[in-house]
């Protein structure tokens, strides 16, 4: 096993996560980006329920969502993204606060998000291959939605002019 890493972050319960195998040689790569007994010693013991991924050109922004029951882990299979995790728990001391991270396919990072906050991404390569593990079920109904450019959040972009869906675009559930 190649060194496993837990990083706490600046947010309270957002962990980044160096995954415990990642090799390189002449053939090409191999990369562990799940294991749940060495997940469960590092205290990810979360039971995860569903696999997602989306793919997405360069430029695109996806989110701000979240809802109150999901913890998730976010990787990049592809490409380069920047990730944007939002504190959306009300009453929490850092509601609102918000932190970046860089994933891509060199780094494998990945970053696990807890419920009651929201993230978002911006595709920074041609394409991108985002990735997440889900303690529940997708739940459109149950998601909240936070506008990308909020003024209140004044969260920083590398993109000024994202692509998006009207419903990122407005902020709108």
């Amino acid at each position: 096993m190649d060194q496993f890493k837990v990083n706490k972050t600046n947010l309270e319960g957002v962990l980044l996560v160096e995954p415990p195998t990642n090799f390189e040689d002449f053939r090409g790569e191999y990369v562990e980006i799940y294991n749940e007994s060495i997940y469960k010693e590092a205290g990810i013991d979360q039971e995860f329920r569903q696999d997602d991924i989306s793919i997405s050109s360069r430029h695109v922004l996806r989110g701000l969502h979240g809802d109150y029951e999901t913890t998730k882990l976010v990787s990049c299979l592809l490409g380069k993204f920047y990730l944007v995790v939002v504190n959306n728990i009300q009453d929490h001391p850092q509601h609102g606060q918000w932190q970046s991270f860089t994933l891509s396919d060199k780094n494998r990072y990945q970053v696990l998000i807890p419920a009651g906050f929201g993230n978002g991404h911006v595709v920074m390569s041609e394409t991108a291959m985002f990735h997440y593990k889900q303690t529940s079920y997708y739940n459109r109904a149950g998601q909240f939605t936070l506008r990308w450019d909020d003024p209140k959040l004044n969260i920083w972009w590398p993109v000024k002019n994202p692509i998006m869906s009207i419903r990122d675009e407005l902020g709108e559930d």
